[in-house]
């Protein structure tokens, strides 16, 4: 069977659930890759073979947003900063004392817009959700920030791979794989950088918190 043959066989429905279960989980606080899957999600729908819909898909992954960011918050508000304490011992990689500082200081700074923005960056769509709810930030706030980004981000992911896929599967139709190969490894490398800038800045602010400890004593 070969890869075009392969793809016929996915259900758009599956597709679409998927979308909006791994960026629903992601939202939610759960580290998963939501932009590979968006990204992949939306270069199947270009392939004009395939009956995926990137409405469809755009709009699985803005639902998958708001509600795990929602469910997020829900659970932010009800157990506080304990909940970051508790998740900081068993998750010290995605949830230690420096990434629950880095967050909280984006959040004290610009408030809504952390929210918004945060859809953006891996660090804070991971913590928006229950670090909003745990700052106890109005839930209408949140809603209307946490909806906009939402919808930006994954309409606009949606449209500009779906779009580019369109223009470049004149070259890739004998190679369809490639591009999702591609997507993969842009996405993974986004990834890393992200990574990597996130240690740097939580290097940082550890610095600065050790350089004020010793200003205090």
């Amino acid at each position: 069977m070969n890869v075009d043959a392969l793809l016929q066989t996915i259900p758009p429905f599956a597709v679409y659930v998927v979308v909006g279960l791994v960026i629903g989980l992601e939202s939610l606080g759960v580290p998963l890759p939501g932009e590979i899957a968006l990204v992949s999600a939306a270069l199947l729908a270009s392939h004009h073979t395939l009956a995926i819909d990137p409405i469809g898909v755009g709009a699985a992954a803005t639902i998958g947003a708001v509600v795990g960011d929602s469910i997020g918050y829900t659970i932010g508000r009800r157990y506080g900063m304990t909940l970051f304490e508790r998740l900081g011992r068993r998750f010290p990689n995605h949830f230690g004392p420096g990434h629950v500082a880095l967050a909280k200081r984006f959040f004290t700074r610009w408030g809504m817009w952390a929210v918004f923005f945060g859809r953006f960056i891996a660090l804070l769509r991971i913590f928006a959700g229950p670090l909003a709810g745990a700052l106890k930030m109005p839930y209408s706030h949140f809603l209307a920030a946490n909806a906009s980004g939402g919808l930006i981000w994954a309409g606009g992911t949606t449209a500009i791979v779906y779009y580019l896929g369109l223009a470049a599967e004149k070259w890739l139709s004998r190679f369809s794989w490639i591009g999702l190969v591609l997507a993969v490894v842009v996405g993974v490398i986004v990834t890393l950088v992200m990574r990597d800038r996130t240690s740097k800045a939580i290097a940082e602010l550890s610095d600065e918190h050790d350089w004020d400890s010793l200003k205090e004593s």
